[in-house]
């Protein structure tokens, strides 16, 4: 209905100005067409000159008006360190070309005005006038130097990049693709791994990550990103597919995903999301609830969060590329960090294309050791410790040597938990003879029992027994079920 209303406003306009025409050109042949002539062009520099009193007016207004909306301004200062440069840099070209809109503005509708033509008036033409072709030679030369040395100076301050040997600075990578970014992470060794286009698979490695350098083995993958303040980041850009762009607008932050050919961006965040909520939270207008269809929800300034874009018409899926971005103090970031699981031990390990299947690398160990640290801290009395890395020759007690990665971490922590009393474990399959299992299984918890005391252990603390196949963990009739059941185990006794 409303649109019906719109279209017949719109068809009684044009049949007026038809009409109106239509009046004048009877109107115009009734006074005679040089008087009409000379009538219309003062209308027309009347109306053109008051157009451009309220064109003017009506930037300035409306920019007053929306400026708390505009990034820069209001709340929606620079949120990183490079930033605010950006912002002044902006703001100075604005003074300069504003100075110029306004000036040709009014020259252009006064003109129109002033010089319209007159009965009686004869136009003017001069093909040449050297002090005017200086002035506007000379003084746009002046300022668009200096708006172009003042550009340099910030471009060389913000895009340079960092000594590869530098540690100040932590880097991570944004691969965009129809319609999302995958963002990788170093882990502990705080370097990304290689990554060669032709090992991409979708479903296993969907960043085509070479699984033989060992610095992609504790690379890890998060859905969102999430960043301490006050660290600068590398941000390594790259594309899978189309072109795409990197854009976090809070932190001015935009360079193109280009397929192919790595770009990168150094940013260092100087407000956390929490800050920038606070300074939100003083301007009214987010103050109004985030979805209007809940007056009494929360509001816009509690529901905000940084995000990363696409700036780029990528596919009709553009606007799906949305991520979180987070930007939290030092200690939670350390806290989430803790809680992220590497792509390769958690996708690829010991899997048919893990190139190390079956051997135990220093990733495990790193892993394994957290894995403990954990499991000390928080053992319960009667609590169950399953150590996964000790190995035995085959139907044999004597320990491999891949198992001392293993059990000098226990020693070191039954060292520092020197009140733990613990019993070390045997268990066995049910493959072969039940008698031969159990004294196997004695042998076995011996022995690991022997290493600990090697290593400093108190033998007094320490008691072993073998359970033989008494207490399986898993199903013995298949060759993974067994392989579980092959297992030490230490069981708190008291703390």
């Amino acid at each position: 209905m409303t649109a019906l209303i719109i279209l017949m406003i719109v068809v009684l306009l044009v049949v007026i100005s038809i009409q109106v025409g239509k009046v004048n050109e009877l109107a115009g042949k009734i006074r005679g067409e040089e008087e009409s002539f000379y009538q219309a062009n003062d209308r027309t520099g009347l109306w053109l000159f008051l157009f451009m009193i309220l064109f003017l007016v009506g930037c300035v207004v409306s920019a007053w008006y929306y400026k708390d909306v505009m990034l820069g301004y209001g709340p929606l200062k620079s949120a990183s360190e490079h930033g605010g440069s950006l912002d002044s840099l902006f703001n100075t070209t604005l003074f300069f070309t504003g100075i110029v809109f306004i000036i040709t503005q009014y020259l252009l509708f006064w003109f129109s005005y002033k010089y319209r033509a007159q009965k009686g008036r004869k136009a003017y033409f001069f093909p040449h006038n050297t002090n005017l072709e200086i002035i506007w030679t000379v003084i746009p030369a002046i300022v668009m130097t200096y708006l172009v040395v003042k550009g340099l100076v910030i471009w060389n301050t913000v895009m340079p990049d960092v000594d590869p040997d530098a540690t100040d600075y932590m880097e991570i990578e944004a691969s965009g693709y129809q319609f999302a970014w995958d963002i990788r992470y170093p882990g502990a060794d705080g370097k990304l791994g290689t990554r060669d286009f032709t090992q991409i698979d979708l479903g296993a490695n969907p960043l085509g990550q070479v699984w033989t350098d060992v610095k992609n083995h504790d690379d890890f993958m998060p859905s969102e990103i999430v960043l301490p303040v006050g660290q600068k980041v590398r941000v390594r850009i790259t594309s899978k597919d189309v072109l795409h762009n990197f854009y976090l607008p809070h932190f001015r932050v935009k360079m193109d995903a280009i397929p192919g050919l790595p770009t990168y961006f150094i940013f260092t965040p100087i407000k956390t999301t929490e800050e920038f909520k606070q300074e939100l939270r003083k301007y009214p207008e987010w103050q109004e609830p985030y979805d209007p269809s809940e007056p009494d929800g929360p509001t816009r300034w509690e529901e905000f969060n940084y995000e990363l874009a696409c700036a780029e018409l990528c596919g009709e899926g553009h606007y799906s590329m949305k991520k979180l971005v987070k930007i939290v103090e030092q200690d939670e970031y350390e806290d989430w960090l803790a809680t992220q699981q590497s792509y390769y031990l958690t996708n690829v390990r010991n899997k048919d294309a893990d190139p190390y299947k079956g051997q135990l690398l220093d990733v495990d160990v790193k892993s394994r050791n957290a894995e403990l640290n954990s499991a000390f801290a928080d053992a319960e009395v009667e609590g169950i410790i399953r150590l996964k890395n000790v190995f035995f020759n085959t139907g044999s007690a004597t320990l491999k040597d891949d198992s001392r990665f293993e059990l000098s971490k226990v020693a070191e922590l039954l060292n520092k938990y020197a009140s733990m009393n613990i019993e070390v474990g045997g268990h066995t399959d049910s493959q072969g003879d039940d008698n031969a299992n159990m004294s196997l299984s004695v042998n076995r918890a011996q022995s690991v029992l022997d290493y600990l005391v090697a290593n400093g252990v108190s033998a007094s603390r320490l008691v072993s027994k073998g359970y033989g196949e008494l207490n399986p963990a898993a199903d013995n009739e298949t060759p993974e079920g067994r392989q579980q059941n092959r297992r030490t185990e230490l069981k708190i006794l008291s703390k």
